[in-house]
């Protein structure tokens, strides 16, 4: 996972800050994405109050941590956070970047994934 600037060498603001970059974990997270569970995050966010008020938090944790970089000036952050489920590779990077408990979804998709970073680095490391 890495963390990105808040903006484009442009300047432009670029709300996406955090990024998965072990190709082991991001083609784990395509299939958890393929299967329709953005969908069905998404209809839970409706449905319970708690985890939309977490998700919701997550949010807001995501702009604190981003503004404190560089403040854009809008509320947007990444992922679809904080109405719906777009995307898990940033919801995932965001749990990665933060640690458990900050951003329900990101840990969940985490929580599905076999033990991806156990057997050693993602890729090989030549010196």
């Amino acid at each position: 996972m890495v963390e990105t600037s808040p903006r484009l060498d442009d300047g432009t603001p670029f709300p996406t800050l955090y990024y998965l970059t072990c190709p082991v974990v991001r083609s784990a997270i395509g299939r958890l994405e393929a299967s329709g569970l953005m969908r069905e995050m998404t209809e839970r966010l409706g449905s319970d109050p708690e985890l939309a008020a977490r998700y919701q938090a997550a949010h807001e944790s995501y702009l604190a941590h981003r503004d404190a970089i560089d403040p854009l000036g809008t509320d947007v952050t990444a992922g679809g956070m904080p109405t719906r489920v777009k995307c898990l590779h940033v919801l995932v990077a965001h749990s990665l970047a933060v640690g458990p408990g900050v951003n329900p979804f990101g840990d969940e998709a985490l929580a599905m994934l076999d033990d991806w970073g156990g057997t050693g680095p993602c890729v090989e490391v030549t010196t």
